[in-house]
């Protein structure tokens, strides 16, 4: 039987990469946030109003997460709207919200 030869630095980089997502999960806003947005996209106000997050956390916290380029934005007149723009994130939210919320 041939042994299969991982390739520790792909490991090592995408353990980077997860380790980095499951960083910025752990704040308990931004993962409110995000699992907000697995329901679709939402302007700023709206956000505000469905997790209880206010000014100026709300945009600092918006900021980490487009900063990680987990969400995406798009401008309708004066509303900025929000989008998951990751699909592996998107996929661990929704495990995340069937294990603690389904």
């Amino acid at each position: 039987m041939g042994q299969v030869l991982l390739d520790v630095d792909a490991m090592r980089a995408a353990a980077q990469d997860a380790a980095g997502l499951l960083r910025t999960l752990g704040n308990v806003d931004r993962l409110l946030l995000l699992c907000q947005l697995t329901e679709g996209e939402f302007c700023v106000s709206e956000l505000e109003e469905r997790t209880g997050i206010h000014q100026p956390t709300l945009s600092q916290q918006l900021g980490v997460l487009r900063s990680m380029a987990l969400v995406e934005t798009r401008r309708q007149g004066k509303n900025i709207y929000y989008r998951i723009a990751d699909e592996r994130a998107l996929k661990l939210l929704k495990t995340i919200h069937d294990l603690y919320c389904g």
